[in-house]
């Protein structure tokens, strides 16, 4: 990787808040999200979240710059050009060699440390094994562990009936790439689905998460309510009055419904287990009535209205004075 201050843009004597200013500036104007039709964004912005990583850390930008880890964050082992190096060249593991310094790169920063010879070094990075520990010296937790890519947002629309159901579909992410995303049934509009390592790539360690957005479309005759589903159901003067018996829509199919006489119009039935499955079980489809006239009344219609009103009034508002 090039050198994480000109990747920056700042110079070596620049400050922690000129370096944070460069980083928010440049992260705006590289954003993946911000050049959705250049397939080199995600790159760029990988590479400078990891420039970051390390001029924006005290303690890595003071190894990096006394040459104790490269641009990347690995270490450099100074003078360990070949076993056969002499001093003036490095700390020697030739003949005659008795001495040598290790490094270790953790929460405490970097460090040297002085040992003995060759032979030390070996049985110190090989003996725990040996014994029963649980790393060699220089294992990758020593050195910083590589860094995480930033996870990405993105979302995606489905039916009623799929959400219902529960569906496979594909889902464009803003990384360009086109995935597969299983929806569980039961889901409900606002809900996110984590894809693991389909994120935003990081320099030399995992991708972040993709965390998915879903959203119900509306459907145009049911409506969510929880796990139930309500729904308005239209029915004649005569079913009302008479009764009968009616088809009712669900997700699934039609089922019948018996309508008793004398219903009023908004009265809601509840149809046991034709709503959405959740955690705690399958919801209700809740249909309430509307009485419908038709679109012409012919002048018997009006007729008979004629003859119930002065036959039988009756005043459904009473009530409300």
């Amino acid at each position: 990787m090039r050198d994480p201050y000109a990747i920056l843009g700042v110079s070596k004597s620049a400050s922690e808040g000129e370096i944070k200013s460069a980083y928010r500036k440049l992260a705006k104007m590289l954003h993946p999200d911000a050049n959705k039709h250049d397939p080199k964004a995600a790159s760029r912005f990988a590479e400078l979240n990891a420039a970051y990583e390390i001029v924006g850390d005290d303690e890595k930008r003071k190894a990096y710059d006394r040459g104790e880890i490269d641009a990347e964050g690995k270490p450099r082992f100074q003078g360990f050009e070949g076993f056969g190096a002499h001093p003036g060249g490095g700390a020697g593991f030739g003949p005659g060699a008795s001495h040598f310094e290790s490094f270790s790169f953790g929460s405490d920063g970097f460090q040297r440390r002085s040992g003995g010879g060759f032979e030390d070094i070996v049985r110190d990075m090989f003996g725990r094994a040996a014994r029963g520990g649980t790393r060699s010296q220089f294992g990758p937790e020593d050195f910083g562990g590589a860094t995480t890519g930033q996870d990405l947002q993105a979302s995606l629309t489905i039916s009623l009936a799929s959400a219902a159901k529960g569906t496979k579909t594909r889902v464009h992410l803003p990384t360009g790439k086109d995935v597969e995303v299983k929806i569980p049934a039961g889901l409900t509009s606002g809900q996110q689905i984590r894809l693991k390592g389909q994120g935003w790539p990081s320099a030399g360690g995992a991708a972040g998460d993709a965390l998915i957005t879903v959203t119900i479309a509306p459907h145009p005759l049911f409506k969510p309510e929880g796990a139930d589903l309500r729904v308005d159901l239209p029915i004649t003067l005569y079913e009302a009055v008479l009764g009968g018996k009616v088809r009712v829509p669900t997700l699934d199919r039609a089922v019948e419904l018996a309508i008793p006489a004398g219903t009023d119009s908004g009265r809601t039935f509840r149809l046991k287990g034709k709503g959405l499955k959740a955690k705690s079980g399958t919801g209700d489809l809740l249909a309430t009535v509307r009485i419908v006239l038709p679109e012409r009344a012919d002048d018997e219609l009006k007729e008979l209205m004629r003859r119930l009103r002065d036959k039988t009034p009756y005043d459904p508002r009473s009530d409300m004075e």
